[in-house]
């Protein structure tokens, strides 16, 4: 019999569609996820493409507020939801909203299994809120098992004193064959207008966090023959384009270029045309956009802080790994795949080799092997 598995989980994104579909096809699971939001406008310009799911889901009713730097969501009909689901096992996505908590506890009067899904690392600069700590501390007391994404979140978790056996492991992935093969059509085309004709690429928010400010200076102090032969192209958009355009207008023989935020579609088709790309990020859990550029056969630059970073990136193989926040650093990464167009091109056919081992399918199975030794009591209750 399948085991009924409850997620709660923020809003409907892009990258956990595939996830949540490859999930559904399982004969060991029956899924039915409930968004606490269909997505966050604020935050979040991706279009919401409901015609690609092909599992169960719900948008939970809600309301949402900022308030300072903190994001309120708050929902009802949580109970109601879960009592209709009936779930052997709940899968809360984080703790940080008030219906996680609700659905937890919830799971825990009827004696269901709850399993929280981590991906905070003990690098993530969202961390030393006393406040914050505690309630994650209480959260992981009240679980019974551990979704992780990859080895930084895995050591997090274990920091707590859990136990090995509690933890599961569902590889952090996106669409690689959408974006493989949109990459590959792409790159056999002739270079866009407004492009570079080579360029690295950064693709995220355009935040102070992201180390966008450490990429412009490292692109500023390249060799001037390397800004005359490659440009950069920034992806995304945030409050600090602004400043960011400026700072790229002072920059001598080289080129910039802002695209703005955009779409997967048109993004996996920016990754066929570039040369490398770049994530200077001071503090991420994860970073999707490295399996993306890796997908579409790009080698990375990536700072080590980055959740990814030491499940995806070994330095020299497919990519660079550098310290966050050291120009000097991503100045020398950048300057040696310019300057050896042979160890990109062996560097992009281990990027594709690399990214294979982190597909829907393997983070559904992890999720799977959770579920299904939480539903048989494998994990405590």
């Amino acid at each position: 019999m399948k085991a009924r598995v409850a997620i709660i989980t923020e809003i409907i994104a892009p990258y956990r569609i595939p996830v949540f579909n490859a999930l559904a096809r399982r004969e060991d699971v029956d899924p039915h996820v409930m968004f606490l939001s269909e997505t966050d406008p604020a935050l979040r310009e991706w279009e919401i493409r409901k015609e690609e799911i092909q599992f169960s889901y719900q948008v939970l009713p809600s309301f949402r507020r900022r308030v300072g730097d903190f994001n309120l969501l708050v929902n009802y009909g949580i109970s109601k939801a879960l009592r209709k689901a009936a779930p052997d096992v709940l899968l809360c996505g984080g703790y940080s909203y008030v219906a996680s908590w609700q659905a937890a506890g919830w799971a825990r009067r009827r004696f269901v299994p709850v399993l929280l899904w981590v991906e905070s690392t003990e690098r993530d600069q969202r961390r030393g809120y006393a406040g914050v700590e505690h309630l994650k501390r209480r959260f992981i007391q009240l679980s019974d098992g551990f979704v992780v994404p990859g080895r930084s979140s895995a050591a997090y978790v274990r920091s707590f004193g859990v136990a090995d056996e509690l933890i599961f492991h569902a590889p952090n992935a996106v669409d690689n064959d959408f974006f493989s093969a949109r990459a590959m059509r792409e790159s056999a085309r002739t270079p866009q207008d407004g492009l570079p004709r080579k360029f690295f690429l950064y693709v995220g928010r355009l935040i102070k966090e992201k180390g966008l400010f450490d990429l412009l200076e490292a692109y500023g102090r390249l060799p001037g023959e390397l800004r005359d032969e490659f440009g950069l192209v920034i992806a995304g958009g945030g409050g600090c384009r602004p400043e960011l355009e400026l700072l790229a207008s002072r920059i001598a023989d080289g080129r910039v270029v802002f695209t703005g935020f955009l779409q997967k579609e048109q993004l996996a088709a920016l990754y066929g045309k570039a040369y490398a790309m770049v994530f200077p990020t001071h503090s991420d859990t994860w970073g999707l956009v490295v399996n993306e550029a890796l997908a579409s056969g790009l080698p990375v630059v990536v700072a080590d802080v980055a959740g990814c970073s030491a499940d995806l990136v070994e330095d020299g193989w497919n990519g660079r790994l550098v310290p966050s926040q050291s120009v000097e650093q991503l100045i020398q990464a950048m300057a040696s795949l310019a300057r050896d167009e042979r160890l990109r091109n062996k560097m992009s056919v281990n990027a594709r080799e690399k990214i294979r081992h982190y597909s829907p399918e393997a983070c559904a199975e992890g999720i799977a092997r959770a579920a299904c030794a939480a539903a048989n009591r494998q994990v405590h209750v």
